[in-house]
């Protein structure tokens, strides 16, 4: 355990085997995978948890094994067992199968890759796809993908199962503490608001401030913060889609060439979540500081979807809320070793869809900060694929 030398009054000072900084999902998971391997380990957190500033918060993620990208498809059977292993452990659901329909034109390339990660057999005829999914209707010519596999992850429920399971095998967390400073060396010094730790090894997963904690470690890395739209939608008649129906990816469409998703009624009965998978550019300290009033152009969009594909739903919002992404220029993870400091390992620019990975991405950055074989290959997640991060005087 971390001895805390701290005088009343005074800043902690402990040390540890490793220190992770950021406590949404994927840093909660890399803490974990530590703790797995009886190594001492410190989460930090700069908010007080729990809190809806990032972007693990909230009651419903998407699970799925359709993916157009192989190497993610390759990741998930891995993320289900994991996934179930956490649930075991926490004696609670966490996943809720519903099936997942995947929809777009024939010739789509996301559509076409996803239906490669599913196989043969998985097409949904029309009368098939009315039976699984009422008030769903399709544009003609579309085609539709089920994935069995797909459903809903109880996003903050899984956030506390995973922090819950770090304490329980003596991991420490430090919530309300952001951090300062950072001091690498074979033993790193972190400093923050309210202590001073050291560890060998360090690991941040700091979501759309990861910039602001690297910066000052001469790492730029090409992030882009966005602030989603999270919308849901009352039904024209109560009850009518309020039944296990599937989630759904629309994808292929003209005027959201980032996909529109949806989940079943779950956070407020009787409203269904639809979104678009894209946001606006944004300060992550600034998100919710939007003036009454100002344009949300995605609203407009997904009135549009749904008039067309969903219309047993109204078409304007009843509830609106905000989230985070934090985007890469290519959507593909950075799961990798600092350029100059090989103990400092960075997991970053999840783009909209780490979640349901993260229990795979936390043994990853675990395996890299312990030096180990990764479990998957790494080459679609190097930071070296974007020139110019590191600045010239390093």
């Amino acid at each position: 355990m971390g001895t805390d030398m701290a005088a009343p009054g005074q800043p902690r000072c402990a040390s540890y085997d490793a220190i992770v900084i950021g406590a949404g999902i994927q840093g909660s998971f890399a803490a974990y995978h530590l703790a797995l391997r009886h190594r001492d380990t410190l989460l930090l957190e700069q908010f007080f948890l729990p809190h809806s500033r990032g972007s693990s918060h909230g009651q419903s993620r998407i699970i799925r094994s359709a993916y157009p990208q192989e190497h993610y498809a390759r990741m998930m059977p891995h993320s289900f067992h994991l996934w179930q292993q956490l649930e075991d452990e926490a004696g609670t659901p966490l996943y809720r199968r519903t099936g997942l329909v995947v929809l777009g034109p024939a010739g789509d390339p996301e559509l076409e890759g996803c239906r490669r990660s599913l196989g043969p057999g998985d097409i949904l005829d029309e009368g098939t796809l009315t039976q699984r999914f009422l008030g769903l209707h399709p544009r003609r010519g579309d085609v539709a993908l089920w994935d069995g596999s797909g459903g809903v992850l109880q996003a903050d429920r899984a956030l506390r199962a995973v922090q819950d399971a770090f304490r329980r095998r003596g991991g420490t967390v430090r919530d309300g503490e952001k951090v300062l400073r950072i001091d690498p060396g074979a033993v790193l010094t972190v400093t923050t608001t309210a202590g001073v730790y050291r560890a060998p090894r360090l690991i941040i997963t700091a979501g759309a401030w990861t910039n602001a904690v690297v910066a000052p470690l001469g790492l730029h890395l090409p992030l882009q913060p966005l602030r989603i739209d999270v919308c849901y939608w009352k039904e024209k008649e109560p009850g009518s889609c309020s039944a296990v129906t599937p989630c759904f990816i629309a994808t292929g469409l003209p005027y959201a060439p980032h996909g529109i998703y949806g989940l079943p009624a779950l956070e407020y009965p009787g409203l269904v979540k639809v979104c678009y998978h894209y946001g606006s550019p944004t300060d992550p300290e600034e998100r919710d500081r939007t003036l009454p009033g100002s344009p949300r152009p995605h609203v407009a969009l997904l009135s549009n979807f749904i008039s067309s594909y969903l219309p047993g739903l109204e078409t304007q919002p009843a509830v609106m809320e905000s989230c985070l992404y934090t985007n890469t220029p290519d959507e593909d993870f950075i799961l990798d070793r600092h350029p100059k400091y090989n103990n400092i390992i960075i997991g970053a620019g999840f783009s909209g869809h780490g979640f349901k990975l993260a229990p795979v991405v936390g043994q990853l950055l675990c395996e890299l900060s312990l030096g180990e074989k990764p479990s998957h290959c790494m080459a679609p997640f190097a930071i070296s694929r974007f020139p110019g991060v590191l600045c010239a005087s390093l």
